[in-house]
């Protein structure tokens, strides 16, 4: 491939070198069965012409959402570290939160939300990186999970900034015992 292409751009091949590199990692390969970006990055290599065009059918179903006032929504979470339980993150850590009533609109796509669900500043002591650290306030309820071959001891516990019985979660008694020694 290479000798072919030194041919037809003569002199100048050099400068040519990263779309031959491009071509070449793109091309089928019939020793391993599929292209060497294929192979290294395990999926193909999209063109933009084709990721304008998937963005092209994906704009035809898209709509611009308009609420009115009291109307309820949910509000989508894009949490950094540190700013919800770990244990809780993962593929069923929540993505949106709500439902929350419209008080006013402001503007085509700004509205006012119920003030009471505005957590302030002097309310959570949050950190440089607008994080915060929960801490469990006390153990309301205890229980035994039963497992094929084993048992695991759970505990019910109310966290700090959540200090509704509502909002207490199931952990494991043994790590709460040796991060929180305190509250046994």
């Amino acid at each position: 491939m290479l000798r072919a292409c030194t041919l037809d751009f003569q002199g100048s091949w050099d400068s040519y070198l990263p779309l031959v590199e491009f071509a070449y990692n793109n091309s089928y390969q019939a020793t391993i069965g599929m292209a060497p970006y294929e192979a290294l990055y395990g999926r193909k290599w999209r063109s933009p012409s084709t990721v304008s065009r998937q963005k092209s059918y994906a704009d035809k179903r898209r709509k611009d959402l308009e609420f009115e006032v009291g109307e309820e929504v949910f509000l989508r979470l894009s949490p950094r570290k540190g700013l919800i339980n770990p244990k809780k993150g993962g593929k069923l850590s929540p993505r949106y939160v709500g439902p929350y009533k419209i008080l006013q609109r402001i503007g085509l796509k700004k509205y006012q939300l119920d003030p009471e669900h505005i957590i302030t500043r002097d309310t959570v002591p949050l950190m440089e990186n607008i994080s915060y650290t929960e801490r469990p306030i006390r153990i309301i309820d205890q229980h035994i999970r039963q497992l094929r071959k084993r048992e695991i001891p759970m505990v019910k516990v109310v966290w700090q900034n959540h200090n509704r019985d509502e909002d207490a979660t199931w952990e494991m008694e043994e790590d709460i015992r040796n991060q929180y020694p305190e509250l046994f």
